[in-house]
């Protein structure tokens, strides 16, 4: 856990000072710094964090992570990162915002008729960042800041993506400011033209069909083209006429033809979007009455799912049982077949379940904050903690995951650790002031020893030169 403070602090640092930095770039470079465009996203991102419009589930997050990542590199030129994630609406769309993050919906998710379909729309979105299209377009409104910028992004997205009212968004920016951030996310028609022809090469180069982003693109326009106020946001976004649907045609036609086949994790996430976003139990049930005799593993495991959240976990337990045996190197499944038997009252089975499935997976994400979760539900925190940490010093975490390994810690004994997480959770979403106050009641705990103590009184050091110049002194006065 360490590891990460200063990607952190990094963090923090951008949403609490980015408003005193200089104005962007030079008339001459005519583009946007790339560390301006990180902070831009990673403010944006943090705004749409704590809006709550995230889905922050470990498997499917993993899946967007990796389907991604495959298609990133085979358009990253070694100087961009990504970060995908997936936002819990029914709407469909997907975006990109400055820095590299990649948005999807699970409604686009869920209207995807096959994998390579979904991975020409990341491939697009992924264009949009290595072509410089983002920076071109904020280039033009030198005069705000990277503070601005990144409220008036996540302000668009809300506003796309949530029932937030105009007066709200009217209080977040202005309307010429909102203008200006419309048009990160509404690109020219060279721009979008340039993201299929370079986005349907990386596709291809990733293995996909290339013909995937066409298809998908004109399935949309046939769909929606004449339905008025019904028109999903991504065709708002990303306006489709014949010609660009032609050109993307001609341009995958030129390719080497690739049959993909969909992987596991693509049926499995559509099955787990399906499952866990139905606002009850038996609404999820139903969703998989249709295909009640199908022994498709995916509709097995959505099912298996859906059992679950009503509660009938014998029936659940059976079903990802009979699944791991078929297919014992999918971790989905076993995930499941523990989490039914220790939710059903048999924790000593689950954490076999648990323990072989690490053997076979070790620092799988998902795996290991499923197993965490038991863990500390089973009064072994102390366990969990060290589970926690060996994970989160070897890969970025989430908010949620700094979160976990908290109330681990808490749940130990170790109250300064707990703290110590939690400073690290409110950088994590961009509030400074609390991640001091974390770091003092660290320093405060009765059971701080002197090697913690030494870390903790640096790590407030450091946050305090965050700070505005006159709130420094005093709160270097109260060290």
């Amino acid at each position: 856990m360490k590891n990460v403070v200063g990607a952190l602090l990094l963090l923090a640092a951008s949403s609490t000072i980015a408003a005193e930095l200089p104005d962007f770039g030079s008339a001459a470079n005519a583009v946007l710094n790339k560390s301006r465009e990180h902070q831009i996203g990673r403010g944006a991102m943090l705004q749409l964090r704590n809006a709550g419009i995230v889905l922050d589930d470990p498997q499917l997050t993993e899946y967007v992570t990796l389907l991604g990542s495959k298609i990133a590199s085979q358009a990253n030129d070694g100087d961009h990162e990504f970060e995908f994630f997936v936002v819990n609406d029914s709407s469909i769309n997907a975006f990109a915002m400055p820095g590299g993050y990649i948005g999807v919906h699970s409604g686009l998710i869920l209207a995807s008729e096959n994998e390579s379909e979904l991975a020409g729309v990341l491939a697009h979105e992924v264009s949009h960042v290595t072509q410089r299209h983002i920076a071109r377009s904020i280039y033009d409104n030198q005069r705000s800041s990277v503070l601005s910028i990144a409220s008036m992004l996540a302000a668009i997205v809300l506003g796309a993506t949530t029932d937030m009212s105009g007066d709200a968004m009217q209080g977040i920016m202005t309307a010429g400011q909102a203008a200006v951030a419309q048009r990160q996310l509404n690109f020219s028609r060279a721009n979008e033209q340039e993201a299929d022809r370079i986005g349907i090469d990386v596709l291809a180069a990733a293995g996909f069909d290339p013909s995937g982003m066409s298809s998908f693109f004109e399935k949309l326009s046939r769909r929606y083209g004449s339905a008025g106020q019904v028109v999903p946001e991504f065709l708002r976004s990303h306006p489709i006429t014949a010609s660009r649907v032609a050109e993307a045609r001609g341009r995958a036609r030129s390719l080497p033809r690739i049959t993909n086949v969909n992987s596991t994790g693509y049926g499995l996430a559509k099955a787990r979007l399906v499952a866990l976003t139905q606002p009850t139990g038996e609404a999820a049930m139903a969703m998989f009455e249709s295909v009640a005799e199908s022994e498709l593993p995916e509709d097995r495991y959505g099912r298996a799912l859906a059992l679950m959240r009503i509660g009938l976990h014998d029936n659940a337990e059976r079903l990802f049982g009979d699944l791991t045996r078929e297919f014992p190197s999918i971790i989905a499944y076993r995930i499941g077949q523990a989490e039914a038997l220790f939710d059903g009252g048999l924790p000593e089975q689950a954490m076999r379940i648990y323990k072989d499935a690490i053997d076979l997976s070790p620092r799988n994400i998902p795996l290991t904050i499923s197993y965490a979760e038991r863990l500390i539900e089973s009064g072994e925190a102390a366990q969990a903690h060290r589970v926690l940490l060996d994970l989160l010093n070897n890969v970025p975490p989430t908010p949620a995951q700094i979160q976990l390994i908290a109330r681990a810690a808490n749940a130990e004994g170790d109250v300064a650790n707990a703290h110590n997480y939690m400073s690290e959770y409110y950088l994590s979403i961009g509030n400074l002031m609390l991640a001091l106050n974390q770091l003092r009641m660290a320093l405060e705990s009765p059971d701080v020893n002197s090697v913690d103590q030494s870390r903790f009184r640096a790590k407030l050091e450091r946050l305090i030169d965050y700070l505005p110049e006159d709130e420094r002194a005093r709160a270097a006065a109260s060290l």
